[in-house]
């Protein structure tokens, strides 16, 4: 059901833990399905990141798509890091399974949110970047039971 690369970055998440004092902090989640994301971002005068760190609370395929996205965007600049999609971070998990593709999504929009949260906080503005939701599920069509 999983690759083995969502596997290890489960059971061995890189990145995992916060920054006191980060220059960008964002937390989304899932209300459909609980997860809750947060990604701390340490960037530097000249716009790279230098350090990233995450927090998750969810399922398996969050911890590892968390954990992945850190990697993604260590060492970026902020418009590199902006341009890493949910798709970026289940093609380098070697895929995810469909009823879990929601948890990339919340990969990029924690990013996103951090580094909106970097933007506001240095009265900046990051070409591309729009407010990002607090909960993913917004805007998601309600299932017809």
């Amino acid at each position: 059901m999983y690759s083995e690369k969502v596997m290890d970055h489960f059971k061995n998440p890189r990145n995992m833990g916060e920054i006191e004092n980060a220059s960008g902090v964002g937390t989304v989640g899932n209300a459909k399905c609980g997860d809750i994301m947060r990604i701390f971002l340490d960037i530097d005068d000249n716009g790279i990141i230098q350090d990233v760190k995450f927090k998750t609370f969810g399922c398996g395929a969050a911890v590892a798509t968390s954990s992945m996205a850190t990697e993604l965007v260590k060492g970026k600049n902020v418009q590199e890091a902006l341009q890493v999609t949910n798709k970026a971070v289940m093609e380098a998990l070697d895929g995810l399974p469909p009823v879990k593709v929601h948890c990339s999504l919340l990969a990029e929009e924690a990013i996103h949110a951090a580094l909106w949260d970097y933007a506001e906080k240095n009265g900046i503005k990051i070409e591309g970047l729009e407010k990002p939701k607090n909960d993913i599920s917004e805007g998601e069509e309600e299932e017809e039971y």
